[in-house]
């Protein structure tokens, strides 16, 4: 279903960029077929050739930060297999990735479920979790994390007293095993991979980039389009992608790759940046994800790069108290998903991740589906709260607050089986 018309307008010129396209529907954005030299992009190889990269590189300049390539010394060690795990149900592996090659080096532990009941090689979901492998399942197999785990408020589990000295103990099993629904997502025949975020970076101010992979690459620190945190993360899920196109049980054609609120963020980004991924589940990831920051709605720049300061490379901090004026925004991110399926989900109480701001997003990044000749997403008016609308581009609204429920699932599932599984 088209989006409305583009008109020209007279746009904004930051750092060279060229006047962009009115969308109808929420004035003001940029266009995303509109390359910087003003030419309007009419066919799917003028995308790939020309807007695509300078949409990759207004990203990765001015928000996201530069990241380095695939470590030519990475090794991964498979310590765990039990082909019994959960009843029977699955497979459970577990893989260690050495960044530099090196045991003594950052280490990232992937833990695999792969369903049993299953013709392999199988799809897959790939997701980083808030708080440790081992808080997704109760299961004694998984090795408990030895990286740091927040004690503050952030850390909904804290009371529960399984954390000492910030690292995770016994009790924290399972703890989180309610946002990760293994049985719905195994008896659909889905492999479930993830991995702790602080594996991979840290989120924390005592550590910030001091472990992890940016212990690896000190010196994408000291310029204005640093390494940064959220970019770590899409930097991390990449390199279990790479794990993933190795392991004959999972068909590494079909990986989706999934996220929850500043996870979601890195999922969005790993996505556009490494096509491997063939479809993207973002869950609530508002401001720096899915949601439109020219709304003004929401959390903010300046919110983002004060309390956040980590998470974004120091040029987007141009930017503070510009919001409505931003010569980019994330629906052009969202455009670089096309053609692959994409699923953005809100909550209605989520004020911070403006899900008014997510749909208008989804809704403005269908054109480029429509190069493709896809549907985008296949409505222009908001759905009815708990309604699932789905095209190349899925969407819906649920009640309440900032979570993932067993309803987020249930949809995001639903639009795998459409688009991952043979009719």
């Amino acid at each position: 279903m088209s989006i409305g018309r583009f008109v020209m307008i007279s746009g904004l010129s930051f750092f060279g960029m060229a006047s962009h396209v009115l969308a109808q529907s929420t004035p003001g954005l940029p266009d995303p077929l509109r390359s910087n030299n003003g030419a309007h992009i009419t066919t799917v190889s003028e995308w790939q050739r020309e807007r695509r990269p300078e949409l990759i590189e207004v990203f990765t300049s001015q928000m996201y930060g530069r990241s380095p390539g695939k470590p030519a010394s990475m090794t991964f060690r498979v310590f765990d297999t039990d082909a019994t795990a959960l009843g029977g149900k699955a497979t459970r592996k577990q893989v260690a990735i050495y960044i530099n090659g090196k045991p003594d080096g950052p280490r990232i532990d992937v833990l695999l479920y792969i369903p049993n009941r299953v013709r392999r090689p199988v799809p897959a979901i790939v997701g980083l979790n808030f708080w440790g492998n081992h808080s997704i399942s109760a299961d004694p197999g998984i090795r408990i994390t030895t990286s740091y785990l927040e004690t503050g408020k952030n850390n909904p589990y804290v009371d529960l007293g399984c954390v000492t000295d910030n690292r995770a103990t016994e009790a924290c099993r399972g703890i989180n095993a309610r946002q990760w629904p293994l049985d719905s997502i195994l008896n659909r025949g889905y492999a479930l991979v993830t991995a702790y975020r602080e594996d991979i970076a840290s989120d924390v101010p005592a550590t910030r980039f001091s472990t992890g992979v940016h212990t690896v690459y000190p010196d994408w620190q000291n310029r204005p389009d640093n390494f940064g945190t959220i970019a770590a993360w899409a930097w991390g899920l990449s390199r279990i992608m790479d794990y993933l196109q190795i392991d004959r049980a999972i068909d590494g054609k079909r990986v989706a790759v999934f996220g929850w609120s500043r996870l979601g963020k890195a999922a969005l980004w790993a996505g556009a940046t490494d096509e491997r991924f063939a479809a993207m589940l973002s869950n609530e990831s508002g401001s720096g994800g899915a949601k439109l920051f020219r709304r003004g709605q929401g959390e903010s720049i300046r919110r983002l790069c004060t309390v956040f300061p980590h998470w974004y490379s120091t040029n987007f901090r141009q930017y503070m108290d510009r919001d409505t004026l931003l010569p980019f925004d994330q629906h052009e991110v969202l455009a670089l998903l096309a053609p692959r399926p994409v699923y953005i989900a809100s909550a209605e109480q989520d004020k911070g991740a403006d899900p008014i701001g997510e749909f208008e997003s989804a809704k403005a990044a269908s054109a480029l589906y429509q190069l493709f000749g896809r549907d985008g997403l296949p409505t222009t008016t908001l759905p009815p709260l708990n309604t699932s609308v789905q095209g190349t581009i899925g969407y819906h609204m649920r009640t309440g607050g900032h979570d993932v429920t067993n309803l987020d699932w249930h949809y995001f599932l639903q639009f795998l089986d459409t688009h991952f599984k043979k009719k």
